[in-house]
């Protein structure tokens, strides 16, 4: 039987006009490591109060128009028209839960592990305000995981905790008289001085030490070296405090946290596109999944719109489609794209319709992404390619057309204005009749920020990914050439032609023509080329970083 959760949830209404704060932990970095709890909290928020660098991981799962107050660091130094800035977090929290409203005070790593937090929890106590704490995954314990560094081997080796900020001669002395693990929360230019003062309590210099920053993110990066040696290391490397010095750098001391050791275990950081920035010319609709594909190789999506979609420069051929659809007219209607069932989906609102008008017509989608955008519309796909995503896919599944069977042998075809004639000859071949209507229109998109621009033609990206023809001529339009460092993946053989009239080279060509096998074709080039570096003896490093006049990686 599973586990069923309390009938009054803390954020149900029975405290409704009293207010309400749920203390939640948003773990190290990794949006992934919230709690299923977390995100449910989120979503019932009215404000949201989190520290500045677990804001992004946060807010993505709060309800549009959440209140997101922005925390000042208590300075009495800092003035405003001459008063002192004194509304801090638990200033904040305790104004928004006095109103009766629901709170949600998010920070780094586990709230019981927070100092402030615990404070604010005794203030929401002393005023008889309800409160919640959601736990989350603390730093000290997510960071060594994601470095690949166990605290604990078989035998049950003892496990301290160390903060290098408020520690004290005695904590050193104590934890220097050990022979367990210690895992110390420092900040980068004070790892060596903590590497000392252990040295100083007792531990042998030759100690193996291991120092992760932007831990658990895909700026994570970890040194392995001694408590002797951290100092000599760091100035060799060249590192030097990063302008994210208010997160903590993890430093993990003891024998499991040895080289040889780490090498085997470090799952994060050899995931095969590890920290590469790729460059997706899609919206943030159309790139999702694709851009969740790519993080879960270690990759840094960035999503740029190269097209942007207009409705038909003549409506009138879309405005007879419809009403036939709701006449009868169309045995099937065909979905080719999201773009399509956003069209279709706001003429239907302009004329006061909703999803019952596609009773008794039978509704195809080109794919997952379009058949998600007709669920949320409230229509469940009849057809869905079982293979290949792609018009030729959806026509492998396409029945044909059977006067015993189909009383009409029509298709209503709502798609963009540039589209190819695949899908239409396809199922003119079946024997069906086909009302191609052009449904919304494609354009070249604005170009994008400054900063992107300069990423692009300077060599900022490791890769882009080109789904279509049309993407490249788009991209290099409003953004200019990428740099020749930069890695260069396409769809398919047409693509690739394209980029290459451009002046592009292009070094990944994906298999078959889906944007998840393109995207799994990069990954194996970047292992390709990890494994190569690593066979080599070279470092491992993102093709941005080989550039002319590119900077030495400082922290990340």
């Amino acid at each position: 039987m599973n586990p069923t959760r309390p009938t009054t949830s803390p954020l149900s209404p029975a405290f409704a006009g009293h207010g309400h704060v749920t203390f939640l932990g948003a773990g190290p970095g990794d949006p992934g490591l919230l709690t299923l709890r977390a995100v449910e909290a989120l979503a019932g928020a009215d404000v949201l109060i989190a520290e500045p660098e677990v804001l992004e991981v946060v807010r993505g799962h709060a309800r549009a128009g959440v209140s997101t107050p922005e925390l000042t660091i208590v300075d009495e130094a800092s003035t405003t028209a001459g008063v002192p800035v004194l509304r801090d977090a638990a200033n904040l929290v305790m104004e928004a839960a006095r109103g009766g409203r629901r709170v949600v005070r998010a920070v780094t790593g586990d709230p019981g592990l927070d100092g402030n937090a615990g404070a604010e929890m005794l203030a929401c106590a002393a005023e008889g305000i309800p409160f919640e704490v959601v736990p989350g995954v603390a730093t000290v314990v997510g960071v060594p995981a994601y470095a690949g560094v166990p605290l604990r081997d078989a035998q049950g080796t003892d496990v301290r905790f160390v903060d290098a900020r408020t520690a004290d001669e005695r904590c050193w002395t104590e934890v220097g008289a050990s022979d367990g693990t210690v895992v110390v929360s420092t900040s980068l230019d004070s790892v060596a001085v903590a590497a000392g003062e252990l040295v100083a309590a007792g531990r042998k210099p030759d100690t193996p030490l291991t120092v992760t920053i932007a831990g658990t993110t895909t700026r994570q990066r970890t040194w392995n070296a001694t408590l002797g040696t951290i100092a000599q290391v760091f100035k060799q490397g060249k590192v030097l405090p990063s302008p994210e010095g208010h997160r903590p750098v993890i430093a993990v001391v003891g024998e499991r946290s040895a080289p040889a050791q780490r090498d085997q275990l470090s799952w994060f950081e050899s995931k095969p596109l590890f920290g590469w920035r790729v460059l997706v010319p899609r919206t943030k609709e159309q790139a999702a999944s694709l851009s969740d594909q790519l993080r879960s190789y270690g990759a840094v999506p960035h999503e740029v719109p190269t097209i942007a979609v207009e409705p038909p420069r003549t409506p009138q051929q879309m405005e007879r489609a419809v009403k036939g659809l709701v006449t009868g007219r169309y045995e099937w209607i065909a979905f080719t794209s999201v773009n399509a069932v956003k069209a279709v989906r706001e003429k239907f609102e302009e004329y006061g319709l909703d999803a019952r008008a596609f009773a008794g017509i039978k509704v195809a989608a080109v794919g997952e992404q379009t058949a998600a955008a007709l669920v949320d519309f409230g229509v469940k796909p009849d057809l869905v390619p079982s293979g290949e995503q792609s018009a030729a896919g959806l026509l492998e599944d396409w029945p044909p057309y059977d006067p015993v069977f189909d009383p009409i042998d029509r298709v209503f075809l709502p798609r963009a204005d540039i589209a190819t004639e695949t899908l239409v000859a396809g199922l003119i071949e079946l024997g069906w009749e086909v009302d191609d209507v052009t449904a919304y229109r494609t354009v070249r998109a604005s170009p994008p920020p400054a900063d992107t621009r300069e990423a692009i033609k300077g060599g900022g990206f490791d890769a882009v990914l080109f789904t279509s023809s049309s993407t490249v001529r788009n991209l290099v339009g409003i953004a200019g050439k990428p740099h020749n460092v930069t890695v260069i993946a396409c769809i398919g053989p047409a693509t690739a032609k394209t980029a290459e009239e451009h002046g592009l080279r292009v070094d990944v060509l994906s298999p078959e023509p889906s944007v998840h096998k393109l995207a799994e074709a990069l990954a194996d080039f970047g292992l390709r080329r990890r494994e190569a570096a690593l066979e080599a003896g070279d470092p491992v490093t993102r093709p941005s970083e080989r550039r002319p006049g590119a900077r030495r990686r400082r922290t990340t």
